[in-house]
């Protein structure tokens, strides 16, 4: 049967992926992938398009299943576990998620759904608690003026921070983030990054996952990397040993010339000068 009513058990990994592949028709999604993430600590996935890394976030999101070896989140394992009890304790953001997008919906509307996991909300479970929890989340990520907005006049970098907001309010052991900064420009994605940043320092308990394409979009906070290509984990491990040239040479398939200053990271092709 199983396990129902489940708490996180901070005795295990986060996350732990052994020996992980997934299989659909005709294609091998990963193959043979480890991975093992720590409570508190905050990992970026990186990779091309197609590499693998958004179907590892679906195990980590308990979305998906492995085909073969196993795969545990919050130290419970897929497949002897209730997973509507897990992902109760998980806060997944995606730009494809639904947004409740009623006439005059405001984003605090938004984040309130977040504590029923609703698309549309259900006013009688909104005290004045959770109301003022809402207020709270939104000023969080930076949005505090967003609180009466409607969400339809909301740019994109707003809305990507009204999501976070919402998936806060589940109080979430696990934050995973799929490509939020798709699509934002420059003042919005650093705008996206100060309030992952701020999360960081101001919630040491909160574990996150940010699966990205650029380096520039990874937070000062950041501590570990994964590399992934073709379905497998080229790296992984702590940034700096991670992120290095070589590396992400292997990993996109160019060679790569990496910076990090002043907390922040870049990278460009090495070009031969003629």
């Amino acid at each position: 049967m199983p396990e129902r009513h489940i708490v996180p058990d901070r005795t295990q990994a986060a996350i732990q992926l052994s020996d992980v592949s997934i299989r659909v028709p005709g294609r091998t999604l990963l193959a043979g992938v480890n991975w093992r993430v720590e409570y508190g600590e905050h990992w970026v996935v990186l990779g091309r398009n197609g590499a693998g890394k958004s179907t590892m976030l679906s195990m980590a999101s308990a979305e998906r299943h492995p085909s073969a070896g196993t795969a545990s989140v919050l130290g419970h394992r897929l497949g002897r576990v209730d997973l509507r009890e897990l992902r109760s304790h998980l806060g997944l953001v995606t730009t494809g998620q639904r947004l409740l997008d009623a006439e005059n919906a405001t984003a605090h509307t938004v984040v309130l759904t977040g504590h029923t996991g609703t698309i549309q909300p259900l006013w009688d479970r909104y005290d004045e608690e959770v109301r003022a929890r809402a207020r709270a989340m939104l000023a969080d990520v930076g949005c505090a003026e967003l609180t009466d907005r409607p969400i339809r006049v909301c740019s994109q970098g707003e809305r990507a921070r009204v999501r976070i907001a919402r998936a806060l309010m589940a109080d979430p052991a696990l934050l995973l983030l799929d490509e939020p900064f798709a699509g934002l420009d420059l003042p919005a994605r650093e705008d996206l990054i100060d309030a992952l940043h701020n999360l960081a320092l101001t919630r040491p308990e909160l574990t996150t996952v940010l699966v990205t394409h650029h380096l520039e979009e990874i937070p000062e906070t950041a501590t570990h990397a994964v590399l992934v290509r073709d379905g497998a984990v080229l790296a992984s491990g702590a940034l700096d040993a991670v992120l290095t040239g070589e590396r992400l040479s292997a990993c996109f398939g160019r060679p790569l010339r990496v910076h990090h200053q002043d907390g922040r990271w870049s990278v460009q092709t090495a070009r031969q000068l003629i």
